[in-house]
């Protein structure tokens, strides 16, 4: 098994809130990824005392403990409990029902000899790179059905629809929202490689268009995740007029983890 990781803020001034871990048993057999996006508060909202990057570390920790530990849980089953576990770390000194309280989306992956487990909450991304080099995208694309044009801001749009029927789901304090993920299985055997993006990462084919997704698996395996990352950071750099960019983050924090099984 080869195992490559990556991630780079989107500025140097502030705190990358991505959080990613892998983790191999003893026995040599199967391994879990965990891959979180923190999703940056607006300044004035909110009234946790905890900053996004302790959340996805709280997050994170728990996801990978029960991931590898608790091979009877399902994985949708491990994200409630986690997201349970982290909101009891901090519901006696935060109002956890404020819709700006810490949150992230998720990437979680687990596998064994025989099966590979997975599951997306929100706009980061799973690939999974089959054994004939075919490439599929395991997205939760309700973010991109939420009708921002009729908006006044995307801060808006999350207010209006984070966590909400209609709208789009994130890893908070609410731990029913796991039952929301994307979630699949299917057999190792056939399985080659899984990458995990968060958003900042996935601009390469999702805002530049500079290739497909396994264009985008086929960069990573030849440059490394952090070869993507800086690709990225050229083409945001280029954008001057945001022609692509638009309204979004001139640079966003980006994480990509490439597995080899």
């Amino acid at each position: 098994m080869h195992i490559e990781l990556a991630s780079v803020p989107g500025r140097p001034d502030h705190p990358n809130e991505d959080w990613a871990a892998t983790a191999l048993p003893a026995c040599g057999l199967g391994g879990v990824l965990v891959v979180l996006d923190g999703v940056t508060p607006l300044p004035g909202n909110g009234d946790c005392v905890h900053d996004v990057p302790w959340f996805t570390a709280r997050l994170g920790g728990a996801l990978t403990e029960l991931s590898a530990s608790r091979r009877d849980m399902t994985l949708p089953e491990i994200l409630a409990a986690s997201i349970r576990r982290t909101a009891d770390a901090h519901r006696d000194t935060c109002d956890l029902s404020h819709p700006r309280t810490p949150q992230a989306t998720v990437v979680l992956a687990r596998w064994d000899a025989a099966e590979l487990d997975y599951l997306v909450l929100s706009d980061s991304a799973l690939l999974i790179e089959a054994a004939d080099g075919t490439v599929r995208a395991v997205l939760d694309d309700r973010l991109d059905r939420v009708p921002r044009a009729s908006l006044a801001s995307d801060a808006l749009a999350d207010a209006l629809a984070r966590n909400k029927e209609g709208g789009f789901f994130t890893a908070a304090a609410d731990p029913s929202v796991a039952a929301r993920a994307v979630t699949g299985r299917e057999p190792l055997a056939g399985v080659r490689a899984v990458v995990a993006l968060t958003d900042g990462a996935t601009r390469w084919v999702e805002t530049f268009r500079e290739g497909s997704w396994a264009d985008c698996v086929a960069l990573i395996r030849k440059t490394g995740p952090e070869g993507l990352i800086a690709r990225v950071r050229e083409l945001e750099v280029g954008d001057g007029e945001r022609v692509f960019l638009g309204a979004g983050k001139r640079h966003d924090d980006a994480t990509v983890v490439l597995v080899e099984v």
